[in-house]
């Protein structure tokens, strides 16, 4: 079966993957002809019954039926169950044929079998078939809803299968899909926020700083290039871990929980942070570390040689983003999970990826550039750290509370401008609280 999304499937709303399995067999003479004849007969169950797409009833009136494949783990399909069971219910002349592929095997294999026999791979669910054309996903039912009945009259009519449905037209934007557009927002609101990091603030501004007394503004350039690249590319590599660690996981509504109790518990210790700074358990680089990082950065700034700057850098860049992943783990957690949920390709995969680490890197090259430019010494402060903390907990919190609770708004354009405003207010607030608490003596 397929890899990843829910027990093997991934839950869609828009297009499926496609792919082939394949073995070979190597056999000499006439035993081991037949033997291995029957060796690929075992293997490769018989097909079923062609399926039947259209025929005419008793009254002479065409039936068209409609072959659905869906899985009791997934939020799509459990929106798509109510629309097509009732489409079906108010429309005499389309027959359902409804089967569920995580209880049900045989359902499973024959989703497999009917994609095949179309040029398709299964490994998405909803899956539709109407008149020898199969679709993947289920977005509502004005979108998705419409353009499988309008699939289902044409067939019915006996024409051309109509193609998927045209994206909505946006004023001034052009064409875009309705769930897609959300997710370019989402990325650049959670990457956004990661990338205000304070691990990474207080390593970058260190190094620069030492790198000021040096005047020499190609060195800083490069150093600073070296370390926000190397710092792109690991963080990269991290989130790729994790979205394959999701893809592999077969129980989509239990994978999601673990996401969001432990983006809950990472974002509660980021919030503890802002209030009682390194008390009990907290997410910062451990005081014990910062000597040791604090000597790799004075002997790469003594380095004469470029080569060995380049190393040094890449290496300590390496070093410093094993302490970075400990105070935001949780957004590149939350983050691939929500891509699984989308059960995209992998292209899309790496490029929505790729597009989060450039956002990641922003805040870190505009600070190469300003400490470049005007060769100024700065180190990150306490409060700042600490109000860093704050806002990406906050922020943590609420995508953490979403897939426990609503993991589907957070395919909601407003969905997600509502959590950021939300953000904001309740970051607010405690600032304030934090400003009129007694201070200790």
């Amino acid at each position: 079966p397929p890899r990843g999304g829910i027990n093997g499937w991934q839950c869609r709303s828009s297009r499926a993957l496609t792919g082939a399995p394949g073995f070979r067999v190597a056999a000499s003479g006439l035993r081991w002809g037949f033997l291995a004849l029957v060796f690929i007969l075992l293997a490769f169950p018989s097909r079923a019954a062609e399926p039947l797409w259209r025929e005419t009833d008793a009254h002479g009136q065409a039936v068209v039926h409609l072959y659905f494949f869906w899985s009791k783990n997934c939020p799509h399909c459990l929106v798509a169950k109510p629309y097509v069971e009732g489409l079906a219910a108010r429309t005499p002349w389309l027959k359902l044929h409804s089967a569920e592929i995580v209880d049900h095997p045989e359902n499973r294999r024959r989703y497999v079998e009917m994609a095949e026999a179309l040029g398709q791979e299964a490994q998405s669910v909803p899956g539709f078939f109407v008149c020898g054309e199969m679709t993947t996903g289920f977005l509502s039912e004005n979108e998705s809803g419409a353009d499988l009945l309008r699939r289902a009259e044409a067939c019915r009519q006996g024409d051309v299968p109509i193609k998927q449905s045209a994206p909505i037209a946006i004023p001034g934007f052009g064409t875009v899909d309705a769930e897609a557009f959300s997710l370019p927002a989402l990325t650049a609101v959670i990457a956004g926020l990661d990338a205000f990091n304070p691990c990474a603030f207080f390593v970058l501004l260190f190094l620069l700083s030492l790198l000021v007394h040096a005047r020499d503004r190609g060195k800083m350039v490069l150093v600073g290039g070296v370390f926000v690249f190397f710092s792109g590319l690991i963080y990269f590599l991290f989130m790729a871990a994790w979205l394959n660690v999701f893809l592999i996981l077969e129980e989509l509504r239990y994978v999601t929980l673990g996401a969001g109790l432990v983006a809950v518990a990472v974002a509660l210790i980021n919030i503890k942070d802002f209030f009682w700074f390194k008390a009990g358990v907290s997410l910062s680089i451990p005081d014990r570390a910062k000597p040791l990082l604090y000597q790799r950065m004075r002997n790469l700034v003594g380095a004469a040689r470029w080569p060995s700057v380049l190393v040094g850098t890449a290496a300590l860049a390496i070093v410093a983003n094993a302490y970075e992943l400990l105070c935001t783990a949780g957004f590149p957690m939350v983050y691939t999970r929500i891509l699984t949920l989308r059960g995209l390709s992998a292209v899309d995969y790496t490029l929505w990826l790729a597009l989060y680490n450039v956002v990641y890197v922003i805040p870190l090259g505009v600070i190469v550039a300003v400490f470049t430019f005007t060769l100024g010494g700065r180190k990150l402060q306490e409060r700042e750290g600490r109000l860093l903390k704050l806002l990406s907990g906050n922020m943590m919190l609420g995508l953490g509370l979403a897939l426990l609770f609503a993991p589907q708004l957070l395919n909601n354009l407003a969905a997600t401008a509502l959590l950021l405003g939300l953000v904001g207010i309740l970051s607010g607030a405690m600032v304030w609280l934090e400003r009129h608490l007694p201070k200790k003596a």
